[in-house]
Protein backbone atom coordinates (compact mmCIF):
# COMPACT_ATOMS: atom_id res chain seq x y z
CA UNK A 1 0.00 0.00 0.00
CA UNK A 2 1.14 3.14 -1.29
CA UNK A 3 0.86 6.55 0.16
CA UNK A 4 -2.61 8.33 -0.53
CA UNK A 5 -1.26 11.82 -1.64
CA UNK A 6 1.56 13.38 -0.39
CA UNK A 7 3.95 16.76 -0.08
CA UNK A 8 7.38 15.73 0.13
CA UNK A 9 9.73 18.40 1.97
CA UNK A 10 13.68 16.38 1.72
CA UNK A 11 14.65 17.97 5.25
CA UNK A 12 15.99 16.62 8.86
CA UNK A 13 13.50 15.03 10.84
CA UNK A 14 12.16 17.46 12.77
CA UNK A 15 12.16 20.24 10.61
CA UNK A 16 9.54 18.69 7.78
CA UNK A 17 7.29 22.15 8.32
CA UNK A 18 10.74 24.38 7.47
CA UNK A 19 13.51 25.42 9.71
CA UNK A 20 12.30 26.28 13.55
CA UNK A 21 12.19 29.66 14.10
CA UNK A 22 11.81 30.86 10.55
CA UNK A 23 8.28 32.04 9.79
CA UNK A 24 8.44 32.91 6.35
CA UNK A 25 9.64 29.58 5.32
CA UNK A 26 7.06 27.47 7.71
CA UNK A 27 4.56 29.59 6.29
CA UNK A 28 5.75 28.71 2.41
CA UNK A 29 5.87 25.36 2.93
CA UNK A 30 2.10 25.45 4.68
CA UNK A 31 1.05 27.17 1.73
CA UNK A 32 2.68 24.95 -0.64
CA UNK A 33 1.00 22.37 0.83
CA UNK A 34 -2.30 23.35 0.69
CA UNK A 35 -1.88 24.46 -2.87
CA UNK A 36 -0.66 20.73 -3.75
CA UNK A 37 -4.63 20.13 -2.60
CA UNK A 38 -5.48 21.46 -6.58
CA UNK A 39 -2.87 19.48 -8.03
CA UNK A 40 -2.89 15.73 -6.07
CA UNK A 41 -5.60 14.47 -8.02
CA UNK A 42 -5.10 10.53 -8.03
CA UNK A 43 -3.72 8.64 -5.28
CA UNK A 44 -0.29 7.66 -4.83
CA UNK A 45 0.63 11.27 -6.26
CA UNK A 46 3.69 12.88 -4.26
CA UNK A 47 4.70 16.30 -4.68
CA UNK A 48 8.34 17.39 -4.46
CA UNK A 49 8.45 21.03 -2.60
CA UNK A 50 11.11 22.93 -3.99
CA UNK A 51 12.89 24.42 -1.11
CA UNK A 52 16.58 23.00 -0.41
CA UNK A 53 17.82 22.52 3.46
CA UNK A 54 21.75 23.35 2.17
CA UNK A 55 23.47 24.06 -1.18
CA UNK A 56 23.99 20.09 -1.78
CA UNK A 57 23.27 17.20 -0.06
CA UNK A 58 25.84 16.54 1.70
CA UNK A 59 24.03 17.26 5.11
CA UNK A 60 22.73 13.60 4.74
CA UNK A 61 25.70 11.84 5.34
CA UNK A 62 25.93 13.63 8.73
CA UNK A 63 22.24 13.58 10.09
CA UNK A 64 21.37 10.93 12.79
CA UNK A 65 24.91 9.61 13.38
CA UNK A 66 26.91 11.46 16.48
CA UNK A 67 29.61 13.70 16.22
CA UNK A 68 32.35 13.20 18.39
CA UNK A 69 32.57 16.92 18.26
CA UNK A 70 28.82 17.73 19.42
CA UNK A 71 29.17 15.33 22.56
CA UNK A 72 28.73 16.93 26.24
CA UNK A 73 32.16 17.47 28.50
CA UNK A 74 32.74 13.88 30.05
CA UNK A 75 30.93 11.99 27.81
CA UNK A 76 32.83 8.90 27.05
CA UNK A 77 34.32 9.11 23.33
CA UNK A 78 30.96 6.70 22.08
CA UNK A 79 28.78 7.27 24.41
CA UNK A 80 26.16 8.64 21.87
CA UNK A 81 26.22 5.42 19.85
CA UNK A 82 24.57 2.42 20.03
CA UNK A 83 21.17 1.90 21.75
CA UNK A 84 20.60 4.86 24.01
CA UNK A 85 16.82 3.39 25.46
CA UNK A 86 16.51 2.92 29.59
CA UNK A 87 16.16 -0.76 30.07
CA UNK A 88 12.41 -1.77 29.97
CA UNK A 89 11.14 -3.27 33.46
CA UNK A 90 7.72 -5.26 34.28
CA UNK A 91 6.82 -2.34 36.42
CA UNK A 92 5.49 1.24 35.43
CA UNK A 93 7.77 4.05 35.44
CA UNK A 94 7.14 7.86 36.11
CA UNK A 95 8.68 11.30 35.46
CA UNK A 96 7.73 12.14 38.88
CA UNK A 97 5.56 11.51 42.00
CA UNK A 98 3.03 13.48 41.13
CA UNK A 99 2.53 11.34 37.62
CA UNK A 100 2.50 8.61 39.57
CA UNK A 101 0.21 9.71 42.59
CA UNK A 102 -2.07 10.66 39.38
CA UNK A 103 -1.75 7.77 37.54
CA UNK A 104 -5.67 5.76 37.73
CA UNK A 105 -5.06 1.99 38.74
CA UNK A 106 -8.55 0.98 37.45
CA UNK A 107 -8.03 2.65 33.80
CA UNK A 108 -8.87 0.19 31.47
CA UNK A 109 -6.54 1.08 28.46
CA UNK A 110 -3.30 1.34 30.83
CA UNK A 111 -0.91 -1.08 30.61
CA UNK A 112 0.11 -1.21 34.03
Amino acid sequence: MGTPRAVYLDYPLGQTAGRAGDLAEQNAVLEAACEAFEELSSPGRVIDLPMRWAEDDAWKDRVMRPDAAHKSPGQAPDSLSGDQRTPRRDTPQYQSPLDEAAADPSCRSCVF
